[in-house]
């Protein structure tokens, strides 16, 4: 059963190791500052809803641009979602815009229209703008957001088959798993061919409501049909989740016809393009500047008319894709508690990890100096959720293990916060306290990231005792993986580490800190360990409890790092199968058993191997 576990974790590794870089340079790289009222509901599972910007910083003239932003969110709230405006300001992608942040962009008069391509050079120069649907998307899909609200995607320009200008939007939807809840295509393109290319793109289109007419942005009629129509936000989120669940790496595209009350004539309408058309091409408009240029100029050639139905057309098309978002969250949150382990429905015994449960308080000083003498700092602060056991537990749950989590919380203001951020795992089994707090750690940085000064209260952790634990002494033995952190009362290390000694346990163990690390080496407990993952400090700290020589100071350089790291983990190997020793920056290394010219990752394969010198096989 070990093998099996650490086969399919093996599985997994490479992938997830590569999306783990990704967003780690995503979110502390500095290109993206999600919202904290954003990141917060999509820590709890709760729905949110992207909004595109080009539509304030191009779209509408100052200021109703801005109070159509500021409504636009007023009604995705009211439907149940949370708004997440995304923008780009001085350099920087924002998921979620404070109402300063929205109004510094509807009054610039320097925003870039941003889209796929533009996202290095507007980065790289720190510019600001507005993002296309296709910008959107992108933000939206990094930052974890599957449902994204714009007026009308872009599409293939009339005459397109002779300019080949076609919108990066519809490539966009081809892949990146978005649902785009919108009017349509703006009626200036060319509808039949950007359904044509929407097709050969695999983006799967359909109209909402009762009829399958694919709207054209201020009209409801286009003259085209959609693929496939919902008729409401249930079956649209089913749609979305399907496509979600699938894998398939494309977007949906959900059509919304402008409401029948405020919905322009089309043919008004169509004779109005043709004018603004005419115009833009004797004016020598072309690129992304088209579109901006039409749209104004069938403001004043409709009367206004138009700029009613774009504004009726975004009010409804946020009030559906709330709406939608809602449902799919439901969906996907129902599905989950379907999903979870019950008593007695376990095919094969669980993975079980032993250790803490944290809330983490990050305030971030906005300015260079933090002021003392009590004075109140400028700042973002932010709240998540960590505790090296239930890190682990997360992982194993993502990776399809579902472990069980023995772990305490207190019967806080923080309970309710803590279990639903858990919901996709087995925490049936974790301790919930009367009288005690959970378990929360506060750190206040620098402007420039470094750690200012940290508070903890961790005082429950010491409540995970031998006792509770013992009750859980079926599921332990027949475990195939057992996880335990360095926040665990030595008691409860030594009693699991006994029951790995007499029936044979994989036991991992994670030292949390340096001032923890050795709490199983105080004894021979930590002979029954099969695997641990110290920092470079930790392993120090290890062999020095051990009596074991040390290195005068520790290297930088990553050759000295190697070697130190070699040397102080050589020794354990005479006990545990497996050391992983992460080194920072410089990634991992893992030391082991050889086996053919590569580490063993799993008890049984190196058995042969056992009385080599550990200090001549791999790492």
């Amino acid at each position: 059963m070990i093998r099996k576990t650490m086969l399919s974790l093996g599985r997994h590794m490479s992938s997830m190791a590569r999306g783990t870089t990704q967003v780690r340079r995503l979110l502390h790289g500095g290109y993206v500052r999600i919202h904290p009222s954003v990141q917060e509901a999509l820590v709890e599972g709760r729905p949110v809803v992207a909004l595109e910007s080009t539509i304030i910083t191009h779209g509408m003239a100052y200021p109703l641009n801005l109070s159509m932003a500021r409504e636009v969110e007023e009604i995705v709230r009211t439907n149940g979602a949370v708004p997440a405006t995304v923008g780009i300001l001085r350099g920087q992608i924002h998921v979620g815009l404070t109402d300063e942040e929205l109004e510094f962009l509807a009054s610039s008069k320097n925003a870039v229209k941003v889209s796929r391509r533009d996202f290095p050079f507007v980065l790289s120069q720190g510019l600001s703008g507005g993002t296309t649907v296709s910008g959107t998307m992108i933000a939206a899909h990094k930052a974890g957001i599957p449902v994204f609200v714009s007026g009308g995607i872009g599409g293939v320009h009339r005459d397109g088959e002779n300019t080949l200008d076609v919108s990066a939007d519809l490539t966009e939807l081809g892949r990146t798993p978005v649902a785009v809840v919108a009017a349509g295509a703006k009626s200036i393109l060319d509808i039949g061919r950007t359904l044509e290319y929407l097709e050969t793109q695999g983006v799967c289109v359909a109209a909402f409501g009762e009829s399958r007419e694919f709207p054209a942005f201020f009209s409801r009629q286009s003259g085209f049909q959609a693929p496939y129509h919902v008729r409401d936000e249930e079956e649209a989120a089913k749609l979305i989740d399907s496509a979600l669940g699938l894998g398939l790496g494309s977007g949906v595209l959900i059509a919304v016809p402008c409401p029948q009350e405020r919905a322009a004539q089309g043919q008004a309408i169509e004779e109005a393009i043709q004018q603004a058309l005419s115009q833009a091409r004797s004016k020598g408009i072309t690129g992304k500047e088209v579109t901006p240029f039409l749209l104004q100029k069938l403001v004043e050639l409709t009367d206004g008319k138009s700029l009613d139905s774009n504004l009726a057309l975004i009010q409804n098309n946020a009030r559906v894709g709330s709406c939608i978002a809602v449902a799919l969250s439901k969906l996907q949150k129902a599905r989950r508690e379907r999903n979870l382990p019950r008593p007695g429905d376990m095919t094969a015994p669980q993975p079980v990890v032993i250790g803490g449960i944290n809330v983490d308080f990050i305030a971030k000083a906005q300015n260079p100096d933090i002021l003392g003498g009590g004075q109140t700092n400028a700042g973002r602060v932010r709240r998540t959720f960590g505790g090296v056991g239930r890190n682990l537990a997360d992982c194993l749950s993502r990776l399809g293990q579902t472990p069980l989590l023995l772990s305490a919380v207190g019967k806080d203001e923080h309970l309710e916060s803590v279990l639903h951020y858990c919901h996709h795992m087995d925490v049936s089994s974790i301790l919930q306290l009367e009288g005690k707090s959970t378990a929360t750690y506060c750190a206040v940085i620098t402007s420039a990231g470094e750690l200012s000064v940290g508070l903890g209260d961790m005082d429950i952790h010491h409540q995970i005792t031998e006792h509770y634990v013992s009750q859980f002494k079926e599921s332990l033995c027949q475990a195939p993986l057992v996880c335990m952190d360095g926040n665990v009362p030595l008691s409860t290390i030594q009693y699991v580490c006994q029951l790995a000694r007499e029936h044979q346990l994989a036991v991992y163990y994670e030292p949390t800190d340096e001032n923890k690390a050795s709490k199983p080496f105080l004894s021979d407990s930590w002979k029954a360990l099969t695997y641990i993952s110290p920092n470079l400090q930790e392993l120090r700290a290890i062999n020095r409890t051990l009596g074991n020589p040390l290195p005068a100071e520790l290297p930088s350089r990553l050759e000295d790092v190697v070697q130190a790291a070699v040397a102080l983990a050589c020794p354990l190997l005479a006990h545990l199968h497996c050391v992983v020793v992460t080194l920072g920056a410089h990634g991992v290394l893992l030391c082991g058993k050889s086996l053919g010219g590569s580490i063993s990752l799993y008890p049984g394969a190196h058995e042969q191997l056992d009385g080599r010198n550990p200090c001549r096989d791999a790492c």
